[in-house]
C-alpha cells in the first residue's frame, strides 16, 4: 500500500507530465497519464475534474482506438 509521500510523488509526476499540455483535451491528458498506471482518482486530481469525467475520457479513448483498428483492416 502506498503511503502519503508516495502518493504525493505520483501526483507531482503526473502534473509534470501534462504541464506542457495545458490546452490539450481531457482525453489527451488521460491518454498520457494512463501510461504511468495512475488511477482514475489520481488523474481526476491532477486534471481538476471529476472521476466520472476521467472514466468518460477513457471510454472515448477506447471507442477511438477501436475505430482506428477497424480503419486499418
Amino acid at each position: 500500500k502506498m503511503n502519503n509521500e508516495d502518493s504525493a510523488i505520483r501526483l507531482m509526476l503526473g502534473y509534470l507530465c501534462i504541464a506542457n499540455e495545458a490546452e490539450a483535451s481531457l482525453v489527451r491528458k488521460v491518454e498520457i497519464l494512463d501510461r504511468f498506471g495512475l488511477s482514475d482518482t489520481e488523474i481526476a486530481i491532477i486534471c481538476s475534474v471529476s472521476k466520472q469525467s476521467v472514466s468518460n475520457a477513457r471510454l472515448t479513448l477506447k471507442k477511438s482506438s477501436k475505430s482506428n483498428v477497424n480503419k486499418q483492416k
